[in-house]
């Protein structure tokens, strides 16, 4: 396939949950490719510094929109900024999420139900169809939605974020008939992705559950997205709508018996040469309940390039 396939440039991207985690590395990676980007989440100050980051190591335009998703009147403000500032969405990556703890199933609070599919599922619908019908007017789009892999493998502890995953799934099909032939519409389906996120974990006993559970035995490295993410917002995967991609170290599999194969060497001499990127700041596991305030933008210009200039390479760690 010709690397061309996967050329964004001067294209538009949306992506929402942008400023740290796998949103981050897709942004990075969309604007290594060419295209401008809208970096969404609720925490402006965090879309403001990777905004900088893109400027500074690619070249490329960046608006640093504040958004709770699970908020229509901010979705709509956040389509409305992106068409302001650029004229045009080209590609729209509904990443936000959230999963709560709880101590049980009769602990979950209304308030709390409602927080987790409004986040997960109520705004993905509403942020598609308002970037969605206007992609379809225009005559093209792609659409990239992140579930999990909690969708088909859900757990006694993500019961409610699971259903929200679920109607994910559902939704990417939905929307693929209902958008095409001008939209695509796709979803990346997760596994477990050693994040920031992952700070909050018991990593030892993860890793034994990794050993026993999944295929590839370990979680995944950030990096590790852009691939498929690229695949799934690129002219690469024109003929492609309405299916979900798993990358998830093969979790959704089912679990392995050891006993049928020997052990291996891991082949993660391919992982070294995997893009890199400067790791996130530590954030808590769980983020905070809905924002009430109006969303802040701020907007970063490209800077004047010298012609027959070349992007930087990324520099930085991948951990």
């Amino acid at each position: 396939m010709p690397a061309d396939h996967f050329d964004l440039t001067d294209r538009v991207a949306v992506v929402t949950g942008g400023s740290r985690g796998l949103g981050r590395e897709m942004v990075l990676a969309f604007a290594e490719h060419g295209a401008d980007v809208v970096i969404a989440s609720r925490k402006l100050a965090n879309c403001e510094a990777l905004a900088a980051e893109v400027d500074e190591r690619f070249g490329r335009r960046a608006l640093a929109v504040e958004c709770h998703v699970g908020h229509w009147e901010q979705v709509d403000r956040l389509a409305d900024a992106a068409y302001e500032e650029f004229g045009r969405v080209d590609i729209l990556v509904n990443n936000a999420g959230m999963s709560p703890l709880y101590d049980s199933l009769a602990s979950v609070t209304e308030a709390l139900y409602d927080k987790v599919m409004d986040v997960n599922l109520k705004g993905v619908f509403r942020l598609s169809v308002v970037i969605g019908e206007r992609m379809k007017a225009e005559g093209c789009g792609s659409i990239v939605n992140v579930s999990s892999v909690a969708a088909v493998r859900p757990t006694p502890g993500e019961v409610v974020y699971a259903m929200a995953k679920a109607g994910v799934n559902n939704l990417t099909s939905s929307l693929a008939k209902a958008l095409g032939p001008e939209v695509r519409v796709n979803c990346l389906m997760p596994g477990p992705f050693l994040t920031d996120i992952a700070q909050a974990w018991d990593l030892e006993a993860f890793a034994e559950t990794a050993r026993r559970t999944m295929p590839l035995e370990r979680g995944g490295r950030p990096h590790e997205i852009v691939g498929a993410a690229l695949y799934l917002a690129s002219d690469a995967s024109s003929f492609t709508t309405g299916s979900v991609l798993k990358v998830d170290g093969g979790l959704a599999c089912g679990a392995v018996n050891r006993q049928e194969r020997p052990e291996g060497r891991r082949c993660d001499r391919r992982l070294a040469a995997g893009r890199s990127s400067k790791p996130s700041a530590p954030l808590p596991a769980t983020a905070p309940g809905g924002c009430g305030e109006e969303p802040r933008i701020r907007r970063h210009r490209a800077r004047p390039r010298a012609p027959g200039s070349r992007t930087p390479p990324p520099s930085g760690d991948t951990s």
